[in-house]
Parts: C-alpha cells; sequence; structure tokens
C-alpha cells in the first residue's frame, strides 16, 4: 500500500479520474465503470512491487499503466479477461494482484490444442510465471482464446472489463480480428467494457488486412470493433508518441523492445522509443 504521504495524490488523481469518467458517458446512457480510491491505491501498489520482472518497469514510460488502466476503468471488484497476456505477462504483474481480494483475473492465453511451437514455449513460460508467486497469481483463471479453435474462454456473458494490448494486429495477420472480436463480445455482459492498445499506423495510410507492418489506423481498428457489434465510448492519446515515424524497414518490431535490426542503428530507435500507440475504449450495449 501507498505510504499516507501519497495519498493525497491518489485523492487528486481520483478527482480527475471521475470527471473524466462522467466526460466520456455516452450522451446520458449508463455510466462508464470508473476507477475508485481503493483501486488506485492497490494499483499504485502493485506498480510499485518488487515482483515485477527485471526491465518492467522501465516500460513504464511508454505503456502509462496507471493512466492506461483507470482510462478503461478498472475497478477492484470486476471480473477482467486479458485477451493474450502473453509468455511474461507483463500486465498481468499488475492486474492479477489488484484483482486477487475482491475480484477475477482470467487469462485468455493461445488454445493449447495448438502445434505451435511459440504457442507451446509461450504458455509454459506462463505457467512458470504464475507458479512463482502462489501469493499473487494463485486465483488467476487461464482459459484460451484463439481462432479457429478455441472461441468461448468463458461463460457467456459473465466478464465486465476485456483488455488487449497490442494484438489486434496479430489478429488480423491470421485473418481472425472478426471471429476473435466476436468472441469477445459474447464473453462481456451487456455494459461491458473493451480496452484496445494498438500500434497506430498513420491516418493516410492504406491499410494492409494483414497488418504486416504491426501497424494498424484507429479508425479502421474502431470499424472491426463497430462490426462486432461494439460501440467507441471514448479515446485516448495516453499512449502516443509523435516521435514514431512508422516508416522502418521490419516495421513496428524495428522500435524498442524488440530492436529487429540489432545494432544497426540501435541509438536512433532507441532515441524514438516504442510506438504511437492508440487507446480505444469501446462498449458492448446495455439491453434494452
Amino acid at each position: 500500500m501507498p505510504s499516507p504521504s501519497r495519498l493525497p495524490a491518489v485523492t487528486l488523481s481520483l478527482a480527475i479520474l471521475l470527471t473524466a469518467g462522467c466526460a466520456a458517458q455516452n450522451g446520458g446512457s449508463t455510466p462508464l465503470p470508473v476507477t475508485d480510491a481503493r483501486t488506485l491505491a492497490q494499483l499504485e501498489a502493485a506498480l510499485a512491487g518488487e515482483h515485477r520482472a527485471a526491465g518492467n518497469p522501465a516500460r513504464d514510460l511508454y505503456r502509462h499503466p496507471r493512466e492506461t488502466l483507470t482510462f478503461f476503468g478498472l475497478r477492484r471488484d470486476m471480473t477482467v479477461m486479458e485477451v493474450w497476456p502473453g509468455a511474461g505477462g507483463w500486465y498481468t504483474e499488475i492486474l492479477a494482484p489488484v484483482l486477487r481480494d475482491k475480484g477475477h483475473y482470467i487469462a485468455a492465453s493461445w488454445d493449447p490444442a495448438s502445434d505451435s511451437q511459440y504457442v507451446r514455449e509461450g504458455r509454459q513460460a506462463f505457467a512458470a510465471k504464475l507458479a512463482s508467486r502462489p501469493d499473487l497469481y494463485d486465483r488467476v483463471v487461464v482459459t484460451a482464446l484463439q481462432h479457429p479453435g478455441a472461441l468461448q474462454p468463458v461463460t457467456p456473458g459473465s466478464v465486465d472489463l476485456v483488455l488487449t494490448f497490442r494484438n489486434l494486429h496479430n489478429w488480423m495477420a491470421r485473418d481472425a480480428a472478426g471471429p476473435m472480436l466476436a468472441a469477445i463480445y459474447a464473453a462481456l455482459r451487456p455494459g461491458g467494457i473493451l480496452g484496445v492498445v494498438e500500434h497506430r499506423a498513420p491516418d493516410s495510410a492504406a491499410q494492409d488486412p494483414q497488418a504486416r507492418s504491426g501497424y494498424v489506423r484507429e479508425d479502421y481498428a474502431i470499424a472491426l470493433a463497430e462490426a462486432a457489434g461494439f460501440e467507441l465510448v471514448g479515446s485516448s492519446e495516453i499512449n502516443a508518441n509523435p516521435r514514431d515515424t512508422k516508416d522502418y524497414p521490419r516495421g513496428v518490431w524495428t522500435l524498442p523492445p524488440t530492436l529487429t535490426l540489432g545494432d544497426q542503428e540501435r541509438e536512433r530507435y532507441l532515441a524514438i522509443g516504442e510506438s504511437d500507440r492508440f487507446t480505444l475504449r469501446f462498449r458492448k450495449p446495455a439491453r434494452r
């Protein structure tokens, strides 16, 4: 927990978030979830925790987890499903402790029936991470969401908030964006929220349907989500990076943390930092 000296900053942050949450409501319809003070305090504690893997806190500079999760309206009593947390579970380190006592954290990973070595090794690494800290991760529920063989990760209508970070381009590469978004829509309760962060392509660029550069146009992503039935209820520049020129020889993977080109112009790409990203908040319409 944060020290008493930090509580005024938390209170101030909460006031700002409450204002932002009210402003984001869609035409006076069902209020959007807003992060409360207790959740914010637990979020601060998780971010400062010694359990985070070496190198992960340094990436807060580009991923802005505090601001991103509060923009999406995270609350400690929610049922939250993260789609494709990856082998290392970067956001798992933050979400699982916050949700452990009052809520539920569901890690919707890859299909265990996949014959991909990458998937097998990734699932094994993620399982090892969870096993390493039962005091934090013992209540994490691991399920699968991957087209085409695993498209019902949870009981339909049982999730309050679905999060996915820089994965839309992966689904597009496999012609799976439609089925994946449909599965997410089914998992959410009416009024539930989908939070999406993705590498942002220039508005003027022609969108490659398979997103081979790793970049996706914001309007294209919105259209995909709306086609699945979602309504856009907010966008944020939290994860923007104006230094990202988006014209690299190996696409977004030229930038850190991947740095695909190795030492070639390494300092240039480190100075740019991680990619420019859009941050979108969608809602599954409530029953009428």
